[in-house]
């Protein structure tokens, strides 16, 4: 196939060029750098199957040539991200969107949305399914995010029932691993930069509010597995694994050896008090299920974490 990944610099972006390369397809990346890092995709410059777009999508967009599959991944995707850049987040969800299905329409490619399991805002049911449909503060600060995926996947599915298009549109859950940004603000960016710093670790609450970490590599495996699955409708993908950050927290503690002490911050606006999937489509559908343990993929993390606080 000859795909377009938007958001190709980024965390998720990046790891999944990689992916398609290494199966012999032809990759372009596309991203505006807001929050995506050339970094991330530098080592791909040489493969000749592999290019590189720098673009906003929300302007309009031209690829030249055929393309078999876009995958839409621009958009700010963590809390510090899309506090900073509330508009543009907004407009990468509904502008972005618009352009990004009119080209895969053009060219009559299959369409995956990276939707999010913040669209079920914070969950009254637990695990949360694909049928729950969410308990979300529209105008909270967490609502930009919320609502620009919310209404990327309606006009995802309006654009599969008006135009018979090839639509698929993956829910994901909290994930980890190599190229997060160590400015990141999410959980697992912030304990380990801070436990291999040496300073405080940082819990908002109490540190019982739950969470679902999966390692990339088995998210990109289920991503993979929903492009060629025959399913227009939502997909978790996630692990079902839950934990508090406390717990989270601590393991961190015990990987990095550091002995930073843990401290507690008022807990942010509308932040979920539980996350976990229910990923009981994705098993049947796609026969797919996260593999890699939670030490195992922190330990790769953590090694990673190491290197990047080293560079200039």
């Amino acid at each position: 196939m000859r795909v377009l990944i938007t958001g190709g610099a980024g965390f998720i972006g990046s790891h999944l060029c990689e992916y398609f390369l290494a199966r012999r397809h032809t990759v372009l990346a596309m991203d505006n750098l807001l929050t995506g890092d050339v970094r991330n995709i530098e080592h791909l410059f040489v493969q000749e199957r592999f290019s590189f777009i720098k673009h906003d999508v929300t302007q309009y967009i031209h690829v030249p040539g055929a393309l078999e599959a876009v995958l839409h991944f621009a958009s700010p995707a963590s809390p510090r991200d899309y506090l900073e850049f509330p508009i543009p987040t907004l407009k990468v969800g509904a502008l972005g969107t618009h352009k990004v299905l009119g080209l895969a329409k053009e060219k009559k490619a299959v369409f995956l949305l990276a939707s999010t399991s913040e669209v079920y805002g914070d969950p009254l049911v637990n695990p949360q399914p694909e049928n729950y449909w969410g308990n979300v503060n529209p105008i909270g600060p967490r609502g930009v995010y919320d609502e620009a995926k919310r209404f990327a996947e309606a006009m995802t599915m309006a654009y599969h029932r008006y135009h018979q298009m090839q639509v698929r549109i993956v829910r994901i859950f909290n994930t980890y691993g190599p190229r997060m940004r160590i400015e990141d603000g999410r959980a697992i960016p912030n304990f380990i930069s801070q436990a291999l710093r040496g300073k405080p670790i940082t819990l908002y609450g109490d540190g019982r509010q739950t969470r679902s970490f999966c390692y990339v590599d088995d998210l990109v495996a289920g991503l993979y597995q929903l492009l060629l699955s025959k399913e227009n409708a939502p997909v978790n993908i996630g692990n079902p694994r839950e934990m508090t950050l406390l717990q989270l927290a601590q393991e961190i503690r015990r990987l990095t050896k550091t002995r930073s002490r843990l401290v507690h911050r008022p807990l942010p606006e509308d932040d979920p008090k539980i996350r976990r999937p229910d990923i009981t489509r994705a098993r049947k559908l796609l026969q797919w299920e996260p593999k890699v343990n939670l030490t195992d993929g922190l330990a790769k993390t953590i090694a990673y974490f190491r290197q990047a606080l080293q560079r200039p």
